[in-house]
């Protein structure tokens, strides 16, 4: 195991202990909100980039979470509603999300970003292997190419 592996937090282990609270039919919802957050802390890396390719990369990789989470968003009736609702009871979570990335070298943050981006991928591809609506099993399995896309991105910065 590279001293870079060691240093990094078990995001998917973190994330899925995270959602086996949740009831299933509303971890999609749940994780739509996460991807908006995810989207904020693009935009915060990408406010101090060391070149504007990387801003750049980092701010096409906010639009892509903010893609995913409109995309899942429009297959739940009330989304804002039931995401507010699941945030009030499970307060840790928006704590577990600053906290996680809080004080760690950027390039350790990247890291750590790029292993939820992958996990993402495969979740997205799960729950759309789970659904029995077509145009939902499209929409979401479209959020996994997103993912890897961003997964991607993030690999070429470490």
């Amino acid at each position: 195991m590279s001293k870079l592996q060691e240093e990094i937090p078990d995001v998917p282990s973190i994330l899925a202990g995270v959602l086996r609270g949740i009831e299933p039919a509303l971890q999609p919802v749940l994780l739509a909100k996460l991807e908006r957050l995810a989207a904020e802390r693009y935009k915060r890396w990408a406010n101090d980039p060391p070149d504007e390719a990387i801003k750049k990369g980092l701010l096409e990789c906010a639009d892509r979470e903010e893609t995913i989470a409109e995309r899942i968003e429009s297959l739940i009736p009330n989304a804002s509603e039931i995401q507010n609702n699941l945030l009030a009871e499970n307060p840790s979570l928006l704590e577990l999300n600053r906290t996680l990335f809080e004080g760690r070298p950027l390039h350790i943050q990247f890291a750590m970003q790029a292993a939820g981006e992958s996990a993402g991928a495969a979740a997205w591809q799960a729950y759309a292997a789970a659904t029995t609506d077509p145009d939902a099993q499209r929409i979401i399995g479209s959020c996994s190419a997103l993912e890897q896309a961003n997964a991607d991105f993030l690999q070429t910065l470490l």
